[in-house]
């Protein structure tokens, strides 16, 4: 028997089960359509792409996932996986005006122009090919150019004209080695190009100078970057003072929007090594640096406001955040609620990038975790913090990452410089 709530009198029989009945209907699809109406709203305001070993075909594959404004999470599905046009893809950029896709392929020596659709789907326009293994590249902000270094054993930057994002014939090339130690072994890890088109800026290391459990064979630093102002037709011509040192292993590097400095990391003594940019393009270091690290830091993004530096960490699986200090330069530790600097990806994250519509979160390609991994950004303090879900598998089309690039999709703005 079923009795009135306040009363502990019976119920008053079927007709009163029937309204309730009607009630919890109405409730239930009430929240159908709530859950309905939230999963309609869900936001896609940048595309991640995310490069590495393919399945089937030998080659590379190019996965796409989707990032939801309110959370940062990353969805697949949406734009299909494509071939990267080569085994082994080891780099990505992207052109200023995010409508095309550069992709680096050691396998075959192969650089891949991908045209992207508004939907964030790509399309294979065109290739070139080099005479060694590309390692990193770099589109100028007027998207006229594409730079690409290569080499394992040898450092060559090549400097490629674009026309409507198609790659030309190469129209400088430039061998890279350290004045006084012709004979050494210069192994490049970075390329970057100043956001006023300017400059570019090469990060290699001295093998023969710093080769762990192998010999060394020459007394020079075994650190080096190397700067160029960019003329007309491409022309090279290196910057004064240049190649400048790096500490003892550079792995990646970046400039601030603003062209006023870069940022190099020292995979070997765990540092980020800051230099300012003079009006002619030669460098002079931070006076504060360097600046501690994580262990074996291999990639670095700066946010697109020019506010924050982020460090992917390889040994730790993490990645580390900084402030730059706007007068200076100079970046310092961001700190988050919980008091930690360090905040923790899958395994061995690769490469690292900022998504450029909202400036908001932060993603690593993981190689060993076969993943990516996603941070909010605190816009006021630099400090991360995981994004729901974080972190996000590749599945069985896509294994190994080793480059992760980001467009913004639609109408979604991207950040200003700050001034």
């Amino acid at each position: 028997m079923k009795f009135n709530k306040h009363s502990g009198s019976p119920a008053k029989g079927p007709r009163r089960w029937s309204r309730l009945s009607q009630l919890i209907l109405v409730s239930a699809a009430g929240l159908g359509v709530a859950v309905f109406l939230s999963a309609c709203q869900l936001v896609t305001i940048d595309y991640v792409y995310l490069a590495g070993g393919g399945s089937g075909t030998g080659n590379g594959a190019i996965l796409a996932f989707a990032v939801d404004s309110q959370s940062g999470a990353l969805r697949t599905g949406g734009v299909k996986t494509v071939d990267s046009g080569g085994p082994s893809p080891v780099a990505m950029a992207v052109s200023a005006d995010f409508t095309n896709l550069y992709v680096a392929n050691q396998g075959n020596n192969s650089v891949v122009h991908f045209a992207i659709a508004t939907d964030g789907t790509l399309s294979n326009k065109d290739s070139v090919t080099l005479t060694d293994a590309p390692v990193h590249l770099a589109v100028n902000a007027a998207n006229t150019y594409l730079f690409v270094v290569s080499g394992t054993t040898s450092a060559t930057l090549t400097v490629y004209p674009l026309s409507k994002g198609a790659i030309g014939a190469a129209t400088a090339q430039e061998t890279l080695t350290v004045p006084g130690f012709a004979g050494d072994t210069i192994v490049p890890t970075g390329v970057t190009a100043l956001a006023n088109n300017n400059g570019v800026y090469v990060t290699t290391y001295d093998q023969s100078a710093y080769n762990p459990g192998g010999p060394t064979t020459s007394t020079a630093n075994p650190g080096w970057l190397f700067g160029f102002n960019v003329g007309s037709g491409g022309a090279l011509t290196a910057t004064g003072g240049s190649p400048y040192r790096a500490g003892v292993k550079p792995s990646a590097l970046a400039g601030d929007p603003t062209s006023r400095f870069i940022y190099v990391t020292d995979y070997a003594s765990n540092h980020l090594i800051g230099y300012t940019v003079q009006s002619n393009g030669i460098l002079t270091f931070l006076l504060n640096g360097p600046f501690k690290t994580g262990s074996e830091p291999s990639a670095i993004a700066i946010d697109p406001r020019g506010r924050y530096i982020y460090v992917a960490n390889l040994l730790d699986a993490s990645v580390s955040a900084y402030v730059i200090d706007l007068a200076t330069g100079t970046p310092s530790a961001a700190v988050n609620v919980t008091g930690a600097s360090i905040n923790a990806t899958d395994a061995e994250p690769m490469s690292i990038v900022v998504d450029p519509a909202l400036g908001r979160y932060v993603y690593t390609a993981n190689l060993a975790g076969n993943s990516v991994s996603g941070f909010r950004i605190d816009p006021n303090a630099g400090s991360l913090s995981p994004a729901q879900a974080t972190p996000y598998p590749t599945g069985k089309t896509l294994q190994r990452p080793t480059a992760i690039t980001c467009i913004p999709h639609g109408n979604h703005s991207t950040q200003s410089v700050t001034p």
